[in-house]
């Protein structure tokens, strides 16, 4: 009889050689539970999805409620389904007026491959700017703007006419020009290692965009629902895309993403040609349910706003020789280490003592720290009491 760890290597396909392997049997707030009844302190909510923790009453509630009443009826746009509606609306109300149709998507990379035509749609052209060591989904358009050459290589050709900008260079941003359909950048890169740019770069980009025809596109899938602070990255440069991608928390812990543009823009899809962006599951009545329930909570008990705090406090605790620089912004931080490899043995001895957490895509040498948003004081000193004791034990 096999184990399930077995039937895991065996039947499930892989994205490593290394998978972490624990075997979760149920999650609960701020905890992991493994088969053994270990638990886990989770200090990256599955990536920066679990916003309210894990199994929160009002989303698995949400759940149930929508379930009994009704699962998939129909491809995207054609029924009137209320948890599409009624999410859209309530996203709405906290975005500015030029962000007000919601196009619900399975997912981040596929928000990102919406936004993509969108662009072109609107603008005729075919040039996309991205940035270096940008993440923006591993499908065939969103791979072709990532900004890390290692992950492309052996999947060209992919899309033609894509540039790669440096990230927070104002004198690369004269590289933007009037055949430039869009540029898309995440307002804080999160897979570099939490690379937060200045508020004049962010407004600078917006005037080239401006200046050139050209719509600016902010990837929002892990900075998006308070992450950094704010309820959307953008508010803290002073300045609003033309197209917001949301996905990770936007669901709840459900899989949902979305592109976001005003009604004008996004009702260029709906013809020459007619369905110029369809999906059958996107924006699944239970996905915007559970999504729905749990923003209602983050805005309903004013969890932003404990954000920027809690992320203070991890930064004042986590003080030790060995972490060369740190890097953050709300709950989102980076402890930047020697090599990968003292990296790597450091979050293995913490994922030990029961404290679960990453390394970055672009940065296998930064501890990816990024907590639901739920996380206590208590909980932050102790994870880094932990942090701090897997730095000494571990040596070099």
């Amino acid at each position: 009889m096999y184990s399930n760890r077995q039937l895991f290597l065996n039947h499930v396909a892989q994205t490593s050689t290394a998978p972490l392997m624990l075997e979760i049997e149920r999650a609960q707030g701020m905890y992991m539970y493994d088969v053994s009844g270990k638990k886990y302190l989770d200090l990256i909510a599955g990536i920066s999805v679990s916003n309210l923790g894990h199994s929160h009453p009002a989303v698995v509630n949400a759940v149930k409620e929508q379930a009994e009443k009704y699962m998939h009826l129909m491809v995207y746009g054609e029924f009137v389904e209320s948890p599409q509606v009624k999410y859209a609306k309530r996203l709405t109300e906290f975005l500015p007026t030029t962000l007000n149709n919601v196009y619900f998507t399975n997912s981040g990379a596929e928000a990102t491959e919406g936004a993509m035509k969108l662009a072109k749609r609107i603008t005729g052209r075919t040039r996309f700017v991205s940035f270096k060591n940008a993440y923006h989904g591993s499908t065939q358009g969103a791979l072709s703007i990532l900004g890390d050459e290692y992950f492309k290589r052996k999947f060209r050709p992919l899309l033609p006419d894509t540039l790669q900008l440096a990230y927070n260079s104002e004198e690369d941003l004269e590289k933007i020009s009037c055949r430039t359909a869009a540029v898309i950048i995440e307002p804080v890169q999160a897979e570099s290692g939490i690379t937060v740019p200045t508020k004049k770069f962010i407004q600078v980009l917006r005037k080239r965009c401006d200046e050139t025809g050209t719509l600016l596109v902010f990837d929002e899938a892990q900075t998006g629902l308070g992450r950094t602070g704010k309820m959307f990255a953008f508010e803290h440069y002073g300045v609003v895309p033309d197209i917001l991608l949301l996905a990770k928390a936007l669901g709840g812990g459900m899989p949902l993403g979305a592109f976001i543009s005003s009604k004008e823009k996004m009702s260029l899809l709906a013809e020459n040609p007619v369905l110029g962006h369809i999906t059958t599951f996107g924006g699944h009545p239970v996905c915007c349910a559970a999504g729905l329930a749990a923003f209602n909570v983050l805005v309903g008990e004013n969890l932003t706003a404990e954000v920027e705090a809690k992320g203070k406090l991890f930064d004042e605790l986590l003080v030790h020789s060995k972490i060369k620089s740190k890097h953050s912004i709300g709950l989102m931080l980076a402890l930047e280490f020697e090599s990968f490899e003292q990296n790597k043995k450091i979050i293995d001895r913490c994922i030990e003592q029961g404290v679960l957490t990453d390394w970055f895509l672009f940065a296998s040498h930064c501890m990816r720290i990024a907590p639901p948003l739920i996380i206590t004081e208590e909980e932050i000193r102790f994870s880094c009491g932990v942090i701090l004791e897997a730095i000494d034990t571990t040596g070099n």
